[in-house]
């Protein structure tokens, strides 16, 4: 364990000193996601860059949970910030990344440098197994289409039906406020050429809720890689109650659990939240009891030492699909 001295000046600007020699050393920075994200990532790049220039020989980066991977894509005028994070890090001197569940696996090619994408399933498969009695009696629930290929990989590993839940809200984007349906230059587009006619596109219309899938008398276990904002969840309890599931679990590698989570949690209609410990949630715990924790630092200091001895990382995605 190395020793930092990591503090904030009376003007909010973060300074990292390194109290000890890195020179020639395999230095591994573990660097956890707390509220104030931004301060954290300036803290890992300073820190980064800190033992670039006092020649580390390499410089591994643990992060369970990568802040921004929900903005992986580009959306109207906006940026993909998590492209950028990414470039920041190798530019500061990030010569390996661990981390774990990403939200989608395309962001580790953002990066220049080797990434281990690691995955929680496995522990989160062995609590189903051990801690849910009944579960041969449960079906496993995507509460959108777009998390079904993550829920068919648990149904398929433990021999259950799956359930997709369709129709929900999805995120706001409307088109009326980014210029879009703003008056064009000229006063119609076959002005610009007598034979150009673009055809548009026909407007999205969300269908009614729907359960895709049988759930009465079963034991319904919704699976998604982020849990953050809980409305969703919510709904989605609220549609398999309706449906007949008569116990609910939410299970999910980072638990973010942001604003008023636990509370809304502890009065929804759901039985158990289930998350891993990439991301504090100790407080949040407190709020609700039905918050539980599966632990996944073996899977971390088992990825430690085997880059640190130069072993091989495949053990450690033995059986692990491109789908999953």
């Amino acid at each position: 364990m190395g020793k930092v001295q990591v503090y904030q000046e009376p003007n909010r600007e973060t300074r990292v000193q390194i109290q000890e020699s890195v020179r020639g050393k395999d230095v591994f920075i573990i660097q956890t996601v707390s509220k104030d994200v931004n301060t954290t990532i300036m803290e890992l790049l300073i820190m980064v860059y800190a033992c670039k220039t006092s020649c580390a020989k390499s410089i591994i980066g643990v992060i369970p949970y990568f802040p921004y991977s929900k903005q992986c894509k580009m959306r109207k005028r906006g940026s993909i910030v998590s492209k950028l994070l990414a470039s920041m890090m190798c530019k500061a001197g990030l010569t390996h990344l661990i981390t774990m569940d990403l939200h989608q696996k395309e962001i580790q090619g953002f990066f220049n440098i080797p990434v281990d994408n690691l995955r929680a399933s496995p522990f989160l498969l062995q609590y189903i197994q051990e801690e849910i009695p009944d579960y041969r009696n449960a079906v496993i629930v995507a509460k959108s289409p777009a998390s079904a290929k993550r829920a068919q990989s648990f149904a398929e590993r433990l021999r259950l039906g799956i359930a997709v839940i369709h129709g929900e809200a999805q995120d706001a984007e409307s088109d009326l406020v980014d210029g879009r349906h703003s008056p064009p230059m000229v006063r119609s587009v076959a002005a610009i050429h007598p034979s150009l006619e673009i055809p548009m596109l026909i407007p999205k219309e969300k269908p009614p809720i729907t359960v895709v899938g049988d759930v009465g008398g079963r034991i319904a276990i919704i699976v998604d890689d982020i849990i953050d904002d809980v409305d969703s969840f919510l709904a989605a309890a609220e549609t398999l109650k309706e449906r007949g599931a008569y116990k609910i679990f939410v299970m999910a590698t980072h638990g973010l659990l942001s604003s008023d989570a636990p509370r809304l949690i502890e009065e929804s209609a759901i039985d158990e939240v289930v998350v891993t410990n990439t991301i504090p949630h100790e407080i949040q715990k407190l709020q609700c009891p039905k918050i539980k924790t599966v632990d996944i630092s073996m899977i971390l200091s088992e990825a430690i030492r085997r880059i640190h001895n130069g072993e091989s990382m495949s053990y450690l995605f033995r059986n692990i699909g491109l789908d999953d």
